[in-house]
């Protein structure tokens, strides 16, 4: 039933072949969709290189580079998957950057910069990436972004990443709201720790993955396809009524006490 056949996804936030973002296109493709894959642009081209080596065997007809700091960038990626595909259907937004210096230690010492950069890249881009996507989704469409407990609970060496998570899940709830009327769904998953690139940059991440696997009801953590099917779902017609929420896809840790 979950066919996503002549639907066009467009995937953000992949790095390398432990990212979320991996394990979503995956699934993308394994149910039908055409891809488009931005990668995040480096003066020696290591990041292309390698992300187009891991995505080829999906066939992604759109490859472009995309960093959300920059609007140019942004506008331009945009101008070339119009000019390319006649509407996207399906946006995923993998994206999220803290300073290393600002995940540990005490909270109050963030400073304003590593305060600003988190927001920017872990929250705004969603905004500014949809904003850009709207005008796309003529035939109404799907946005997934990815968020994590730290959002909502005080997570050990998360800290500034969670108010970004925590703003980032407000912001999926005024897009729903705003892009609603166009039949434009906007949901996150919250997943579970995950050994990536980006969460080796938390102190102690093996030591939660442990802990999650004594703790949570299924006595294990999540994978990279796990979260891709739940994305999957949700991009597709079978989530049809589904719009400004958080599903947790965790092994069921986030309804523990204790």
């Amino acid at each position: 039933m979950l066919n996503l056949t002549g639907k066009k996804a467009l995937v953000t936030g992949i790095a390398n072949n432990r990212s979320i973002a991996w394990g979503i296109a995956q699934q993308l493709h394994q149910a039908g969709a055409s891809l488009g894959i931005t990668y995040l642009p480096d003066d020696k081209g290591r990041f292309e290189k390698k992300v187009r080596e891991l995505v080829e065997p999906l066939q992604p007809s759109i490859f472009l580079p995309c960093n959300v700091q920059d609007d140019e960038q942004i506008d331009a990626a945009f101008e070339a998957i119009a000019s390319q595909w006649d509407k996207l259907d399906i946006l995923i937004h993998c994206l999220a950057f803290a300073n290393k210096e600002d995940l540990s230690g005490e909270f109050s010492a963030t400073t304003r910069q590593g305060f600003n950069t988190a927001l920017e890249v872990s929250s705004y881009s969603l905004n500014r990436l949809a904003a850009a996507a709207k005008p796309l989704m003529k035939e109404g469409g799907s946005i997934v972004t990815l968020s994590y407990l730290g959002g909502v609970k005080v997570i050990p060496n998360y800290n500034v990443m969670g108010i970004a998570k925590a703003a980032l899940e407000m912001s999926v709830r005024y897009l729903a709201a705003e892009l609603g009327p166009q039949n434009i769904r906007v949901n996150a998953i919250s997943a579970g720790p995950i050994r990536t690139l980006a969460s080796s940059a938390v102190g102690g991440i093996l030591d939660m993955i442990h802990h999650v696997e004594q703790v949570a009801p299924l006595r294990r953590t999540v994978t990279q396809l796990e979260v891709g099917n739940t994305a999957a779902f949700l991009c597709s017609d079978l989530a049809s009524g589904i719009t400004g929420q958080v599903l947790y896809v965790d092994a069921g840790y986030e309804i523990m006490g204790m």
